[in-house]
């Protein structure tokens, strides 16, 4: 499972969308209805305590309740860069991940239930880039700026609360600007890049 995440994320350059689709609200899949997990202590791991706080019990992945604020204080364009060097970066990220729920989750039920909310919530995103769900793409500046903190000065995963949680995710909006979307041709080309890293990742 985690060779093929790598193959995943090595592919988010050109689709993040390569991800394995979790449950999106109605307007995004036609889907009648969606039902509602809770998974407080589910099992009865006290490792799952107070786990729908993070997004809520409705709210699995963040897909479905998510309000975005754009701040304007800074203008941010984007920068072509070599794909390996994009590829490199996003493999830092998923061996972190790893890091994390191996490292500070015991039982294996709740690494599962962690990584699939990580994996859902990050595969979501290709929703906004192919602006298929009504979001501007950008990333949160509040959020990425605990970055550094993830490390003790001893390579070891901190453990302090950062004070915020998934529902705080886009109040502080950062949208760069320089893509190459196009209304009238991208979403076809868009969508051929989706569907060919999407075909790469199940075969």
């Amino acid at each position: 499972m985690f060779a093929k995440f790598s193959q995943l994320f090595t592919l988010a350059a050109v689709a993040t969308s390569a991800f394995a689709a979790p449950l999106y609200p109605k307007e995004l899949t036609g889907l009648t209805a969606r039902t509602i997990h809770s998974f407080n202590s589910w099992g009865g791991h006290r490792s799952l305590d107070n786990f729908d706080n993070f997004y809520g019990s409705d709210n699995f992945d963040g897909s479905v309740h998510f309000s975005q604020v754009v701040k304007e204080e800074k203008h941010v364009v984007c920068h072509a860069q070599q794909v390996e060097i994009i590829q490199q970066r996003l493999v830092i990220l998923q061996e972190m991940a790893k890091k994390i729920i191996t490292e500070q989750v015991c039982e294996v039920e709740t690494q599962v239930v962690v990584f699939q909310q990580f994996h859902a919530s990050l595969g979501s995103f290709h929703h906004d880039l192919r602006r298929e769900s009504g979001h501007q793409v950008g990333y949160d500046s509040s959020i990425v700026s605990h970055y550094g903190d993830i490390l003790g000065s001893d390579g070891s995963v901190s453990s302090n609360d950062f004070g915020f949680s998934g529902k705080d995710i886009g109040q502080n909006s950062v949208i760069p600007s320089g893509s190459n979307w196009n209304d009238a041709s991208s979403p076809s080309s868009v969508g051929d890049a989706y569907t060919a890293a999407l075909n790469a990742s199940s075969d």
